[in-house]
């Protein structure tokens, strides 16, 4: 089997070329963060503090994720309800982080991402995907970009979705993240030695697009 890390920072557009490269490859596309996402937002839910491992970890044995592609479009099911927009709000994204510094939640959804990569050819994007989930990857690719650049990208989004936000409060949050990712214990966000690093601060999306590719093509 064929698989495809590529790891980043939020806001890196990890997610948006990862769906692009996958179905360009005919690949199966895994989004972890959304995993990681749909127990933010149970946790959230159950009025438990994303940041409290004992309070997060109490609550997994009732957590159920599925992955299921409905439409050509990968969709998200927590305990059968389909969570794939309810996940993608800010609050969400920092109890995501939140919850992922915890080692117990990274080994409840590690045999999952494991599972689907030995029974397919498959494109992972996270942050720990080429350290820890797929420490074999065929492909490795470490994806950044300056917070500045991040921020203004992830703005647009928001815009874009008709929700209200400025450049300094999303600034503010992606530079939180990147500090709760790369100082958490539990598996931080670092480029693996072997990953090609591309920073796509000065691409737009089409040119990361044709860069990753390119990449990805010469090395399977």
């Amino acid at each position: 089997m064929i698989s495809v890390a590529i790891d980043g920072p939020s806001g890196a557009g990890k997610s948006s070329l990862a769906k692009r490269l996958a179905k360009e490859l005919g690949y199966l596309y895994v989004d972890t963060g959304a995993m990681y996402r749909a127990i933010g937002l149970y946790a959230l839910r159950a009025g438990a503090d994303p940041q409290d491992a004992a309070a997060v970890l109490a609550l997994l044995p009732g957590i159920r994720i599925e992955l299921a592609y409905v439409g050509g479009a990968q969709r998200v099911f927590l305990n059968g309800e389909d969570v794939s927009e309810a996940i993608r709000t800010e609050a969400v994204g920092m109890a995501a982080s939140g919850v992922s510094a915890h080692q117990g939640v990274r080994d409840f959804l590690l045999e999952l991402q494991r599972r689907l990569a030995r029974t397919h050819d498959l494109l992972m994007d996270g942050r720990d995907i080429g350290t820890v989930i797929l420490p074999n990857a065929t492909v490795k690719i470490f994806l950044t970009a300056s917070a500045e650049a991040r921020a203004a990208r992830r703005l647009a989004q928001l815009l874009q979705k008709g929700q209200t936000a400025d450049y300094d409060t999303v600034l503010a949050d992606i530079c939180r993240r990147d500090r709760q990712d790369t100082e958490r214990a539990a598996a931080p966000l670092r480029q693996a030695p072997d990953a090609v690093l591309v920073d796509t601060s000065e691409l737009d999306f089409e040119q990361s697009f044709q860069a990753l590719k390119a990449i990805i093509l010469a090395r399977v």
